[in-house]
């Protein structure tokens, strides 16, 4: 069987959205979007009045009577809403979340994948994060109802994700085991799925898509290839220069003189155990350079994942005004990127792009009033008396301490969950005068973005990216 030789990495919030992944598709490599909190990404778009109308035109495609035309009536704004209102807010995820919640989660990531997939032949990947549980299983069946072909999943160990995948395509009730902290031995909580219910008896015909597993090393893939609870298709082998969430060091954390992980010989992935499993892999982390693509298939990957040279190309996410900060800072030699240890709330060390104006900096950090409003991020925790709790250590810290979190888990953490949102032109208003600041991530090859502009261009498209990849593949 043959594989897409470059799959374009699933990026933040909409950075990789379905107008780059249709791009890539096109172009005979795999185009992922990012599944991460779309729910909230859809109802914004629509708020803002649908422009060109896409959005619209993939609901009129959904195939269960009365969903899409309830999320427009909740949601879309004809001509969009005033500029200095406040978006309308989306449900908060909970173990039991209401019925208008799993509706419009299906619904979005229907709509993205349908999207990213009309008009050609391409093949379509969606990416999740194993840490965001409780929305994962109404998001996989959304994009399996766009005919979706790739699962990414990476961020945690998501050894039963193949197996929902196989009950999902059936049209079976699934279900998802969620890490609650401070769970009693035996105790186990669960979020569930009937596809059955959901469409009101009659499924459509549900094809299993295939599920790539991101991991750091060759313990976890060894892992999710022996203990998953059904078929793994491959692996995306990621280093730590990679943006978004990185693997912790392992052992013990310790940081550089810059206050980053150290990272060491232990922390580089053994491919001759990865490659002993006989399952496809590619191979992620500054890989964006025709002869790191010779290097991964001379080592028997079946290619690369890219993801930060795609970030900034034109059919990104990213605000222009922000690609073209990083694209002047990549031009000047001084695009930086700060690995940050506890900027995310879910513990994982976090890549942040140094940029003028966002929430990288010391001083815009300090005067953001904090507040946990769309809550993808929180944590669950058992309760005394034996409910679910949700907390965030990016929440008002009174509130954490409150539900039992410790003072120290909320220094330097950044509401991820508002700020990416920001990065693509969809921060929430507080005040008329005061929006949520944006939050890039980005890899360590950020500082290499300029060298895909042509003379006396400033911008770059996913198709130069391609080419200059696969330029000497011959």
């Amino acid at each position: 069987m043959s594989y897409p030789v470059i799959i374009q990495g699933g990026m933040g919030v909409a950075v990789s959205g379905w107008t780059l992944a249709r791009a890539v598709s096109q172009l005979g490599q795999l185009g992922v979007v990012s599944g991460t909190a779309l729910a909230v990404i859809i109802a914004r778009q629509l708020q803002l009045g649908d422009p060109d109308g896409q959005l619209r035109h993939a609901l009129e495609h959904f195939p269960i009577p009365g969903m899409a035309e309830r999320v427009l009536a909740d949601y879309y704004i004809p001509g969009g809403k005033s500029s200095t209102a406040p978006f309308k807010l989306t449900s908060i995820p909970t173990i039991q979340s209401a019925a208008p919640f799993g509706e419009l989660t299906v619904v979005a990531n229907f709509a993205e994948v349908f999207l990213a997939k009309e008009g050609h032949n391409g093949l379509v990947g969606i990416n999740f994060l194993e840490k965001i549980q409780v929305p994962t299983l109404p998001s996989l069946f959304g994009a399996m109802l766009a005919d979706v072909d790739y699962i990414l999943i990476g961020a945690g160990i998501p050894r039963s994700i193949p197996g929902v995948i196989d009950r999902l395509a059936n049209g079976e009730p699934t279900e998802l085991k969620i890490d609650v902290e401070g769970a009693v031995p035996g105790e186990e909580f669960h979020t569930t799925f009937d596809p059955q219910a959901f469409c009101g008896g009659r499924v459509p015909q549900l094809k299993r898509p295939k599920f790539l597993g991101i991991v750091a090393s060759a313990t976890l893939a060894m892992t999710l290839a022996r203990k998953s609870n059904g078929r793994v298709d491959g692996f995306i082998v990621e280093g730590e220069t990679a943006g978004g969430h990185n693997a912790p060091p392992r052992g013990p954390m310790q940081l550089n003189e810059l206050r980053e992980p150290i990272y060491g010989p232990r922390d580089i992935p053994d491919l001759e155990k990865i490659r002993a499993l006989g399952l496809p892999f590619w191979l992620a982390g500054s890989y964006a350079q025709p002869e790191k693509l010779a290097d991964a298939l001379r080592l028997g990957a079946a290619g690369i994942q890219v993801g930060t040279a795609f970030a900034f190309c034109e059919e990104s996410g990213i605000r222009p005004d922000l690609k073209q900060q990083a694209l002047k800072l990549s031009r000047l030699g001084a695009a930086h990127v700060f690995t940050d240890p506890v900027a995310s709330p879910t513990g994982f060390p976090f890549k942040v792009l140094q940029l003028e104006g966002s929430l990288s900096e010391a001083a815009p950090y300090n005067a953001r009033t904090r507040i946990c409003d769309l809550g993808y991020l929180r944590h669950p925790y058992r309760k005394s008396d034996g409910t679910v709790g949700y907390r965030c250590p990016a929440e008002p810290v009174e509130d954490y301490v409150r539900k039992g979190g410790l003072p120290a888990d909320t220094q330097g953490r950044k509401c991820i969950c508002n700020g990416l949102p920001a990065t693509v032109g969809l921060g929430q208003m507080r005040s008329e005068v005061e929006q949520e600041l944006a939050l890039v991530t980005a890899g360590n090859e950020v500082d290499q973005i300029a060298r895909f502009l042509k003379p006396g261009g400033n911008t770059y498209r996913a198709a130069d990216v391609i080419g200059y990849l696969l330029a000497k593949t011959g």
